[in-house]
């Protein structure tokens, strides 16, 4: 229990909170992080709840550079030390989820991060001028700010009778208990057909369903959609072997006789089929029971998730930031804040706007001459090194900003929001750098057939670069793609963006 008033009160200690304690804790910070289990990470002691992970975990990259490795390491938090990389602790391409517990509780451990289990924090309220958190042993922990890192809980959808069904959360995960039976699956996500391929051997019929189609990773470039590893059950249901995938929505649910009487709303009329088993699958989302009214956050995405700025900072409560899964408001269903590859960069661009804000420190930049070639090699360098760029992509830019006289200055890693929010000066003229995913006009496994995408929007990932001023973009050049993703052709990305800069500060010099 703290008996002095905290600048930073972190609640959560799963990857998110751990991945800002630690950034706190290398600035020297007066932090402490609440966890409500006996354990960090206890998010992924329950899910997914068949145990296998579906973040890559690539081991052999045939590559030394540390940064390279990143881009394809989708468990590791960011850290100094080289033996804190997730890839140490597993073999398998997609590991289990228990090894992700075991690195997260190292992590505190060689951090020496500033953690209090068992403080599950039931009440958040205001209190002079800052936070007062309550636990639920009664302990008062009082902070200047707080930042929620304690992911997401279950999203059951309102359907009448829904409190019938089983829970992904809880349902018996041996496929031996549901021999011979029909089971009737709600939801079209990963967690959904993690279970339906889990009960393919033993399961009679399985139906999955909703009301919108199932999206696919491949198509969608959004990891959260169907991703390959959960997709065997498709098969099943393409050649006919006896399983269905229904979009349409579920009208009600009623139980009798130990049997599920389950009403659709199909195109040609409602129909009523029955089953022995009905789980429900349907997603998950934020949390806020324990806030007061006095400061509780705004949501957005259908109520799942706090509305944010792109500071991570609650729209409604200053002072109330948010990291992790939670601020995938930021990019729903379009980049990765809602997974550790992603929000790990979240996070760090948050410490970034804490510091800066709190503690007179500005946010990491360098000096860059304002010329053209110059400028375009300072962009190109990061857009080809870093895998924050790589991972966030479209959702964290680097942004290079030239005033009237003087030299330009380069950020690197800066969310897009946070640019506009932020602000810069009148005169200055400010430029975007982003790697973006393009339009793909064939099927998803159309095979590469030129060395560069060189459309005037490239097809594939590539970069992108935008002269903004506020939130409109006076001009824009997409550089083509690339089938290694080494974006540093002399004509088609060199030359191209240097003659981008050329155009455009002579377009600006001349307003």
């Amino acid at each position: 229990m703290s008996n002095v008033t905290l600048d930073y009160l972190v609640i959560g200690a799963g990857p998110a909170g751990l991945q800002v304690a630690y950034f706190l804790e290398r600035r020297g910070c007066d932090y402490t992080v609440l966890e409500a289990s006996t354990e960090a990470g206890a998010f992924f002691s329950v899910y997914p709840r068949h145990r296998t992970l579906i973040s890559v975990n690539k081991r052999h990259t045939g590559s030394l550079d540390p940064e390279f490795n990143m881009k394809v390491d989708w468990n590791s938090l960011l850290s100094d030390d080289p033996d804190l990389l997730f890839t140490r602790y597993s073999d398998k391409y997609f590991p289990c989820a228990d090894d992700l517990v075991r690195y997260l509780g190292d992590f505190v451990d060689k951090c020496g991060l500033r953690v209090e289990f068992g403080a599950k924090a039931t009440r958040i309220a205001k209190s002079d001028g800052g936070f007062a958190v309550t636990t639920e042993r009664s302990d008062v922990f009082t902070a200047k700010r707080i930042i929620m890192c304690t992911g997401v809980t279950p999203n059951p959808p309102e359907i009448a009778g829904i409190e019938h069904a089983e829970q992904y959360a809880t349902v018996t995960t041996d496929p031996t208990d549901f021999t011979g039976q029909r089971v009737l699956i709600l939801g079209k996500g990963n967690s959904a057909f993690e279970t339906a391929d889990s009960l393919m051997e033993t399961a009679a019929t399985i139906h999955v369903a909703g009301p919108n189609p199932v999206r696919l990773a491949w198509h969608t470039h959004f990891v959260g959609h169907l991703r390959a590893v959960n997709n065997n059950f498709l098969d099943t249901y393409e050649l006919k072997l006896g399983n269905a995938i229904l979009d349409v929505p579920v009208t009600s649910i009623a139980k009798s006789d130990g049997a599920y009487q389950v009403e659709f709303q199909f195109t040609g009329g409602r129909r009523v089929l029955s089953y022995d088993r009905v789980i429900v699958c349907t997603g998950f989302r934020f949390d806020s029971s324990a806030f007061a009214e006095d400061c509780l956050p705004a949501r957005t995405v259908n109520d799942r998730f706090p509305a944010l700025t792109g500071a991570y900072e609650s729209i409604n409560v200053p002072g109330l930031y948010f990291a992790g899964t939670v601020t995938q408001s930021v990019d729903f269903k379009h980049s990765t804040s809602g997974f550790i590859h992603g929000f790990r960069y979240g996070a760090r661009a948050l410490s970034h706007v804490l510091a800066e804000r709190y503690e007179a420190s500005p946010w990491p930049s360098r000096e860059v001459a304002p010329e053209p070639a110059e400028l375009t090699h300072a962009l190109l360098a990061n857009l080809n090194q870093s895998s924050a760029l790589w991972q966030q992509f479209g959702t964290l830019a680097d942004v290079v900003v030239v005033p009237p006289a003087g030299p330009a200055r380069h950020y690197q890693e800066m969310p897009v929001r946070h640019v506009r929010e932020r602000g810069f000066a009148a005169a200055d003229k400010v430029f975007l750098a982003t790697l973006e995913y393009g339009t793909h006009p064939r099927a998803a496994f159309d095979g590469v057939k030129e060395l560069a995408d060189a459309r005037p929007v490239s097809s594939y990932f590539h970069p992108v670069v935008r002269q903004v001023v506020g939130d409109e973009v006076v001009a824009e050049i997409h550089l083509p793609s690339d089938l290694e993703n080494h974006w540093w052709h002399p004509k088609r990305h060199v030359d191209a963006l240097r003659e981008f800069f050329d155009s455009s500060l002579e377009l600006s010099v001349a307003r």
